[in-house]
């Protein structure tokens, strides 16, 4: 617990980090219908549009990752949250939402949405939103109100 984890933007087009994007896919096709899947590609995620930001280990080991998709002037949504098994428990999830919402902060954007599963397999996900201040909304963006999907919102001040 004791180790250094530094954060920053990073291009998701290195092996580690679509190492992560495939772990992170794998959890999640069981749990939700895949026409209820929003995952962005690894391709997806270099858009101008997103930015990655990567949590390592001192050892620069991948142990995490977030993602900031700008919508426009004032929305952003955060994209793409994990954090590897051997890292869980130590706040990386927490750090990288922070940094995502700094990150929103400095392009001026004033509110963060996300979209997240509503099934079993998601509780510690919705545990990181909610410690972090999101509340809980109606369908975000142009994601279907399923029943498969939960949406958070933050409403961001300076």
């Amino acid at each position: 617990m004791g180790e250094d984890v530094s954060i920053r933007a990073e291009t998701p087009l290195q092996d580690d980090v679509r190492a992560m994007v495939s772990e992170l896919n794998a959890v999640m096709m069981p749990l939700t219908p895949p026409e209820f899947q929003f995952q962005l590609t690894v391709e997806e995620m270099a858009e101008p549009s997103v930015t990655v930001l990567v949590a390592r280990s001192d050892s620069g080991e991948a142990i995490g990752m977030a993602s900031l998709k700008v919508h426009d002037e004032a929305l952003g949504e955060v994209k793409r949250m994990f954090t590897t098994p051997a890292a869980r428990g130590r706040r990386v999830g927490s750090r990288l939402l922070r940094s995502v919402e700094d990150l929103a902060l400095e392009k001026g954007l004033t509110r963060l949405v996300l979209e997240t599963g509503e099934a079993p397999g998601f509780e510690a996900a919705w545990r990181v939103y909610e410690r972090g201040g999101y509340a809980v909304c109606s369908a975000v963006l142009d994601y279907p109100d399923s029943g498969y999907s939960r949406f958070y919102e933050k409403m961001l001040v300076r």
